[in-house]
């Protein structure tokens, strides 16, 4: 007799000039373990060779297709574009960045915590970077964690096990149900999905690296750390979601550490930057908060952070050697896609970078 196949897992990679890697991308999903995926490219108006290379391997693999946008978006209503591709039929969906690539037995592996625990709604795992592996995880052998305690443990600072979209795997019928699934002017759109899908669901964690993220210098993703935009990020989901998660004490007690960072952050920079659009862009994050800026306080952390640095001379260097790196890598043209996601900024004509962060 003939096994009954798995459910059925959707794949989605949105792309924007990624013929680099893109071919990697798309053979780690054929190498799947997981015997039944269906699987979409979203190409966002690609001027490279990302098109051709995706019509090719679809036209090889009836599993495959292509949907191309016939404007050029911002990433992350790319990805909510690409998301609303998986299949009606699907029980869970996945998304893989075109420079990213996933593990043989990834989605088996997803799939198996999910289909024994019904109430999970989104799968992490380890994740390895060129660098570094990216996640904290769950205490050893717990594969279960209730959707509130994980909202908690990322609130309070303790937990970390659920960012980047090629880490994950969600339900889709929760995907389904949330239009848009990414809010489109927060670069940690994925951290926030995950918060808000914790309301109804749980968290699974497969204790084994299962995906692979490729760190670029020249991808989105450094440029918006170099601009600092998941300072205003972390605070935005604090209060969306702090309320319910935490008592009046723990709320406060993360507000005051999380602005704590935001100006030790600011008060390093006060030193070396001199450009007016980083300055005005945190004016404009303080006031989306409802939160003043405070002059007196970054001129308060500025003094600290000199004082600091005379203190730790080789922490001081190192913090110089990694701006420099960023600056590096910045130009009006980069800082442009991310203002623009952040929701600064109206262009939506194409950029020609990594469309990773």
């Amino acid at each position: 007799m003939k096994a009954a196949l798995p459910p059925l897992l959707s794949i989605v990679t949105p792309v924007y000039n990624e013929e680099e890697f893109l071919a990697e991308c798309i053979e780690s999903v054929l190498a799947q373990t997981y015997r039944n995926w269906d699987y979409t490219i979203v190409d966002n108006c690609s001027t490279d060779g990302s098109l051709a290379i995706a019509r090719r391997y679809a036209a090889k693999d009836s599993r495959i297709r292509v949907h191309q946008n016939q404007q050029f978006l911002n990433q992350l209503a790319n990805h909510n574009v690409a998301v609303r591709q998986i299949s009606p039929a699907a029980k869970y969906c996945k998304v893989v960045l075109g420079d990213d690539w996933i593990f043989p037995e990834c989605l088996e592996k997803m799939a198996a915590v999910a289909e024994e625990y019904p109430s999970i709604g989104v799968v992490s795992a380890y994740q390895q970077g060129d660098q570094h592996s990216g996640h904290t995880g769950l205490p050893s052998g717990q594969r279960l964690m209730h959707g509130r305690e994980a909202s908690r443990g990322y609130l309070l600072d303790e937990l970390f096990v659920a960012a980047m979209p090629t880490a994950v795997l969600y339900r889709a019928d929760l995907v389904r149900n949330r239009d848009p699934f990414y809010v489109e002017t927060d670069m940690y759109a994925d951290l926030e999905a995950c918060l808000a899908l914790f309301r109804a669901s749980d968290l699974g964690f497969v204790h084994q690296v299962l995906t692979f993220r490729r760190d670029r210098w020249a991808s989105i993703g450094p440029v918006a750390a170099d601009i600092g935009t998941r300072f205003g990020s972390s605070i935005g989901m604090l209060f969306t979601y702090g309320r319910e998660y935490l008592t009046s004490a723990e709320f406060e007690d993360c507000l005051d550490r999380l602005l704590c960072r935001y100006y030790r952050f600011l008060g390093r920079r006060a030193w070396v930057e001199r450009d007016r659009e980083f300055w005005s862009y945190h004016r404009r994050a303080f006031g989306k908060l409802g939160i003043g800026f405070s002059r007196a306080r970054l001129a308060k952390a500025a003094v600290g952070q000199l004082c600091g640095s005379m203190l730790q001379p080789k922490g001081t260097v190192e913090s110089v050697r990694r701006l420099l790196s960023l600056r590096s890598i910045r130009n009006r043209q980069m800082r442009r896609v991310v203002l623009d996601v952040s929701g600064s900024r109206s262009s939506k004509r194409p950029i020609d970078i990594a469309n990773t962060h």
